[in-house]
């Protein structure tokens, strides 16, 4: 019998985690969540075999549902299970850290509001079939969408554009919470399903070369991005143009406006997210340069 333990990451494991994620990050196209700060550990978990962190697997809190919104918007937790090399097909290693990463997960969900539902969710890329299968055909999680990851090469020229006469493309920091409670207000007008939420957008606040660009007209914020350095590489997220300014130039005009912001910070790569369905989204991208890359595969469960 394998003489296994499965509890939450400390910080001597740093040496055996450095050692797993050398080995898996070593394939191609894998999704593996690094451990965070500190204050995150309670939502690791890592199965041992000896002294070898065989195992491991995490949690986070994604989307909270602010009050006020449609009775059937979820909350979302997300997770991440990761197994060495070879081990992808252990149901019993997978399951025994399954099995206390669902617990945590429900633990989580009792700390958000209950007006609304909670579910857990999961994602792989297309290539890692084995847990494809795993959270698919073993759990029964159901199908909840699919991304592409699309790259922009800072180094090919980048168009200018702008957006309709009186509209102009404008940095704003959000520096103080009357800014930010107003941008998550928009952004959740766009996104009711899956709003950003406080905790997030300040996380995302913390990276370096953070900021939002927006349009407005006359006073009102007429569409918006955010955009910030992760590694060698500048992240745009949130791309949204409201209802009344549609079809007027103002997402070409922001995409332009954090491309050329990226580059004049010294990076050479650009990327951001979009549903594998949003043909609009995708033909905007191709149109500023972005190329498509690795599909993502995300499934979900609910947790009540």
């Amino acid at each position: 019998m394998v003489n296994r333990r499965i509890r939450q990451f400390e910080q001597g494991d740093m040496e055996a985690l450095g050692e797993m994620y050398a080995l898996v990050s070593a394939q191609e196209d894998v999704l593996f969540w690094w451990v965070g700060d500190e204050e995150n550990w309670e939502n690791v978990f890592c199965a041992f075999e000896g002294d070898k962190m065989v195992a491991k697997g995490q949690l986070q809190i994604f989307n909270v549902v602010p009050p006020g919104r449609a009775a059937e918007s979820k909350h979302k937790i997300f997770m991440n299970l990761k197994t060495l090399p070879g081990r992808e097909k252990d149901l019993e290693l997978l399951d025994g850290l399954y099995s206390r990463l669902l617990k945590r997960a429900h633990e989580l969900r009792g700390t958000l509001s209950r007006e609304y539902g909670t579910i857990l969710c999961t994602g792989n890329y297309a290539a890692e079939e084995s847990y494809h299968t795993y959270f698919d055909k073993h759990l029964g999680y159901l199908p909840y969408s699919r991304l592409y990851t699309l790259h922009r090469d800072l180094n090919e020229p980048i168009a200018a554009a702008e957006p309709d006469s009186g509209l102009e493309a404008v940095f704003a920091p959000l520096d103080s919470p009357e800014q930010r409670e107003a941008y998550l207000e928009l952004e959740a007008e766009i996104w009711p399903d899956t709003p950003l939420g406080m905790e997030r957008l300040l996380e995302y606040q913390e990276h370096p070369l953070w900021t939002s660009i927006v349009v407005r007209d006359a006073g009102q914020v007429a569409g918006s991005l955010m955009v910030w350095q992760e590694e060698q590489t500048g992240i745009i997220e949130d791309v949204f143009v409201r209802e009344p300014w549609r079809r007027r130039g103002i997402a070409k005009a922001l995409l332009s406006r954090a491309l050329s912001y990226l580059k004049e910070q010294g990076l050479e790569q650009a990327q951001l997210v979009v549903l594998t369905d949003n043909e609009s989204a995708l033909s905007l991208y191709k149109s500023v340069g972005f190329q498509t890359g690795r599909q993502e595969i995300r499934y979900y469960t609910e947790l009540g």
